[in-house]
């Protein structure tokens, strides 16, 4: 599931050419997640590591992440059913 994540969220990555020729790219759901790099090819594998990054501290810190192409990676409440307490 997780590596699906990263494959959708790559798959919503934005790239520009900056005035100095760089290669500036984020992923715009992950507010944080970016990279720049001399080509597209460096961006993209810079990136990957980036959302990698910010995913695993995310989770760390108890941080939620956004939704991607329906992939949920956020923490379900858990519900115990209360045991019968009748005697």
């Amino acid at each position: 599931m997780l590596s699906e994540y990263i494959q959708a969220a790559m798959r919503q990555a934005h790239y520009e050419i900056m005035e100095d020729r760089r290669i500036f790219g984020t992923i715009p759901p992950c507010q944080g997640v970016w990279a720049d790099a001399d080509t597209v090819e460096e961006c993209r594998e810079k990136l990957r590591t980036v959302l990698e990054g910010w995913l695993l501290l995310g989770f760390e810190l108890g941080h939620p992440t956004p939704v991607i192409d329906g992939i949920d990676l956020n923490r379900k409440p858990v519900v115990h059913a209360e045991a019968d307490q009748a005697a």
